[in-house]
């Protein structure tokens, strides 16, 4: 896939994808007889990845040592590993801390169709 394919593909910009593999986060990318990037699937499935830890909140400094620790392989298992059980961890005090959040406003909103119903019976 070209660059505009793959941008498409992932929902990124052909901007962010440059700025990606000039960061470190990508590989460099393999070039066609052109010159110009010829993205693979490995890079789709990596790609992919990348933007689950980013929706997720990981800082680019941590997405960017993730991708130094793989560039290095399976010597880096147990740092990979340990990088994701922390963000893991993150992630989940996040969801815990929304989903107090959001009963909060179910309960905001239990209140205010109970006070429509008191209001429409004193009407």
């Amino acid at each position: 896939m070209n660059i505009s394919e793959f941008a498409s593909t992932v929902g990124l910009s052909a901007d962010t994808l440059r700025y990606y593999e000039k960061i470190g986060l990508i590989d460099r990318v393999a070039r066609n007889a052109s010159g110009h990037r010829s993205y693979s699937q490995a890079d789709l499935v990596w790609l992919g990845f990348l933007i689950r830890l980013r929706e997720t909140g990981m800082p680019i400094e941590q997405m960017q040592l993730y991708a130094a620790l793989r560039r290095e392989g399976d010597a880096t298992l147990l740092q990979r590993r340990e990088l994701l059980q922390a963000h893991a961890a993150r992630v989940e005090a996040e969801v815990q801390r929304l989903q107090s959040h959001l009963g909060k406003l179910a309960d905001k909103i239990a209140l205010y169709r109970r006070m429509e119903v008191d209001r429409l019976k004193g009407a």
